[in-house]
């Protein structure tokens, strides 16, 4: 739905102890790249465990649309028969991204370096979001870019007839664009060099390794220096999705809200760049472990053990970890609602161009469920009301924000009364399974703000 349609608001109300197990779905971020990086390998990639959301619906619709045959058997596994670096045809229709900005700057990187001109859109969210800090790279390698004011979709890229390497600083942190920027690499001739001053999620490298692509990383005093050498050969690849640690956020943090809750989540991707906001909350004192960890297609992985944590405590997130969990901030000032004490999150201007204005969504959200919130530019701090102190009773906004609707329906499990969000149909983009799954472990759930 990814926003789009009549506006269904859900409704959290005061769970009993959530308990049993949370199968979430796919990774997103490595959902996405399995269908980008098999439209770009010469032959078929085969995928299981691929999230099935709206969002990366979008971009295996577009990887059709650039000429690759992408296949849905079922229950997850899906094949791609690509078409090689370079061999993207021009789509004949509008690429439409819906709530997805992962899918739209990483599309638009695959793209820029092939003499195609490509059309994107998407709803009203990713319309309004900023595409210059992907466009002005990909300028570098000789793509044009024409869009609305302030660089924003409708926009049109025409890709680079004769591209050119490029060496590029990230300006902020970012995975998309430090990814944007590889894809487009791939078709230029030389080595694309990116240099990222703090080190963002690394799906991208791996799995560009991992499709026989030339790509090396190296920490000096600039940075994180990746290289890439241009035009290679893809290999397809078997690529198993290992489940999305930003999707196990939800049932996790509900899990050590809610009273007498002993929920396991099995499979989860434990990446490093990815996994910040689970350090974060042991640090508060939740009681959580890491069980049976492991690798699996070259991914850390771990079954998590999340309970009940009345005796958790506010802290100071290190800023430094912020690249690690951006995604996870605003469930976790949920968790620190319930926590003692005050959460500071700080070096964190990245949640203001998200899918909303995720601080001020949050803040909003929660100052309307009693809950004190101060915030600056990009910094902001929750106090703590302690275990289950937290009034609640309010609707809130979801600004057509998949992780601001499921963060205020875990609040509403915890609160002294229900939590209600008017719409939440922008879960599917990310979580598709999201409403039967927590009603599984028992939560209290409704669509249509009963």
């Amino acid at each position: 739905m990814s926003g789009h349609g009549t506006p269904i608001p859900m409704t959290s109300h005061r769970a009993d102890p959530l308990t049993g197990v949370a199968e979430v779905p796919g990774d997103k971020s490595i959902s996405h790249r399995s269908l980008i990086l098999g439209a770009m390998a010469v032959g078929e990639t085969k995928i299981t465990g691929l999230l099935e959301g709206d969002d990366v619906l979008d971009t295996a619709k577009a990887m059709q649309a650039f000429g690759a045959e992408v296949v849905n058997h079922g229950g997850g596994s899906w094949s791609v028969h690509g078409v090689g670096v370079g061999g993207f045809a021009e789509p004949d229709q509008v690429i439409d991204c819906g709530n997805s900005g992962t899918g739209v700057r990483l599309i638009m990187g695959c793209m820029a370096t092939s003499p195609i001109s490509v059309t994107f859109t998407g709803d009203a969210s990713l319309n309004g979001r900023p595409m210059a800090r992907v466009t002005d790279p990909l300028a570098l390698f000789g793509a044009k870019s024409v869009g609305r004011s302030g660089g924003r979709l409708p926009m049109t890229i025409v890709g680079a007839a004769a591209p050119v390497p490029v060496r590029y600083e990230v300006p902020v942190p970012s995975a998309q664009v430090k990814s944007a920027v590889l894809l487009a690499g791939l078709n230029a001739p030389g080595k694309t060099v990116v240099i990222e001053k703090e080190a963002t999620r690394d799906h991208s490298e791996r799995m560009l390794a991992g499709f026989g692509a030339e790509i090396s990383a190296e920490d000096t005093e600039e940075g994180r220096v990746i290289t890439l050498t241009g035009q290679p050969e893809l290999k397809p690849q078997v690529i198993a999705v290992p489940r999305d640690p930003s999707s196990a956020a939800f049932p996790v943090c509900a899990a050590l809200i809610t009273p007498g809750s002993d929920v396991l989540v099995p499979g989860i991707g434990l990446n490093p760049t990815r996994a910040g906001l689970f350090y974060t909350l042991q640090d508060m004192g939740a009681d959580l472990t890491f069980e049976n960890m492991r690798e699996e297609g070259g991914e850390p992985v771990a079954d998590l053990r999340a309970k009940y944590s009345p005796n958790m405590k506010g802290i100071e997130v290190p800023p430094e970890r912020a690249a690690s969990m951006i995604d996870e901030y605003p469930v976790l000032s949920v968790v620190a609602s319930f926590a003692t004490g005050k959460t500071m999150m700080a070096g964190v201007k990245e949640l203001r161009v998200k899918e909303s204005d995720r601080i001020d969504a949050m803040a909003r959200g929660l100052r309307a469920n009693g809950v004190m919130v101060d915030e600056g530019d990009d910094w902001w701090s929750v106090e703590g009301m302690g275990p289950e102190g937290v009034p609640g009773g309010a609707t809130c906004e979801s600004f057509l924000d998949h992780r601001i609707a499921m963060s205020f329906m875990v609040m509403g499990m915890g609160a002294q009364a229900s939590v209600t969000v008017d719409d939440g149909n922008p879960i599917t983009t990310s979580f598709p399974v999201f409403e039967p799954l927590m009603k599984q472990l028992g939560a209290k759930l409704e669509s249509g703000g009963q």
